[in-house]
């Protein structure tokens, strides 16, 4: 699901020969009134993201290869850390791409190749999450049950199951259909790159996935909800009178459900009435359309930023993790005060 920008195309000289460039800032910088689209802000915010993202994931994805499977929620822990990773390395060329200095090779590549795989990667992250408060929800309210939260075989095929779906069912016929030459374009958009099925392929799957994010909240919401609601009159049927224990629980399953809507629902808002704007051949430099692609592009970027705090969710929510850490931490911490009293001799 690329996103639309006109671009004007051009020859410039370079050290292989003549080669095309691509000229955005004609079109991204078109002002309308006093509004005006800088295509150096959303780019910078990505590049600030990357060190932080590549830091945590890495470390996470680290971490993730000493953990063993032994629970089902550790096996979608594991392939959210893979979604999140993804993304994380995807994101710079992605990134460079939109550039006013970028070529037109680089520009294509992404519109039909880096694009594609990160929306896809973006809801698997999304489906990871709604999985792993479905496993919570299974586990707390339904302890006896066998076969969802306690499966690590069905979970596997689950985790399978969802990345075939929304790669192959997405990403991959997005990229197929991505298939018109830039060869004799005098002007080109990610749009342009598409036939008429490619278009509407693309209207009919960004529909689709804001409808399954929604469905995916509705499951999340609801289930953290339970977990509270049983967490607390666990409290009380003990007799216990723990005001602390029971503020933590509710503070726990806020900021999960909090940092899950406050990073994915702003782009959701604008996602669909921005895709009519990108298959109806709105004019690109009409306010409506520039203020609404401002709009996409920050709420993505935020959506994006999710990446950075996954990590945070694992230490916070699963103690396996969380002693995984904490003993490679004092492991490596040990080794390197060893070497350090080795070099002192």
């Amino acid at each position: 699901m690329p996103d639309v920008e006109h671009s004007d195309l051009s020859s410039g000289p370079d050290e292989g020969g003549a080669v095309m460039l691509l000229n955005q800032t004609s079109r991204d910088d078109s002002s309308c009134d006093d509004f005006e689209y800088h295509p150096y802000i959303v780019p910078t915010l990505y590049f600030l993201m990357f060190p932080v993202s590549l830091l945590l994931n890495g470390v996470t994805a680290w971490v993730s290869l000493h953990l063993e499977s032994t629970s089902t929620f550790v096996v979608y822990l594991k392939n959210l850390v893979v979604a999140d990773l993804i993304m994380t390395l995807i994101s710079p060329m992605r990134v460079a791409s939109k550039l006013p200095q970028a070529s037109v090779r680089l520009y294509a590549l992404s519109c039909r190749v880096f694009s594609a795989i990160s929306y896809s990667t973006l809801y698997t992250c999304i489906s990871f999450l709604g999985l792993i408060g479905l496993d919570r929800f299974c586990k707390i309210m339904m302890p006896h049950n066998g076969l969802f939260g306690r499966n690590l075989t069905l979970s596997k095929v689950v985790s399978g199951s969802v990345w075939l779906i929304l790669f192959g069912g997405t990403a991959l016929p997005n990229i197929i259909l991505s298939d018109q030459s830039v060869a004799n374009m005098t002007e080109i958009t990610c749009m342009s790159l598409k036939g008429q099925a490619g278009l509407e392929f693309h209207e009919g799957t960004v529909i689709f996935l804001n409808v399954f994010f929604w469905l995916v909240s509705v499951v999340i919401s609801v289930c953290y909800m339970c977990i509270t609601k049983k967490a607390i009159q666990s409290f009380q049927n003990s007799g216990s009178n723990n005001a602390q224990g029971q503020k933590k629980i509710k503070l726990r399953v806020f900021l999960v459900v909090a940092v899950f809507f406050v990073s994915f629902a702003p782009y959701h808002l604008v996602r669909i009435p921005y895709t009519f704007h990108q298959v109806s051949n709105t004019e690109q430099n009409s306010c409506s359309y520039l203020k609404g692609k401002l709009a996409k592009d920050l709420s993505l970027w935020l959506a994006n930023a999710n990446i950075c705090m996954d990590p945070l969710l694992y230490v916070f929510l699963c103690r396996e993790f969380n002693e995984k850490l904490m003993s490679m931490m004092k492991s490596v911490s040990n080794s390197l005060k060893r070497l350090w009293q080795a070099k002192q001799k």
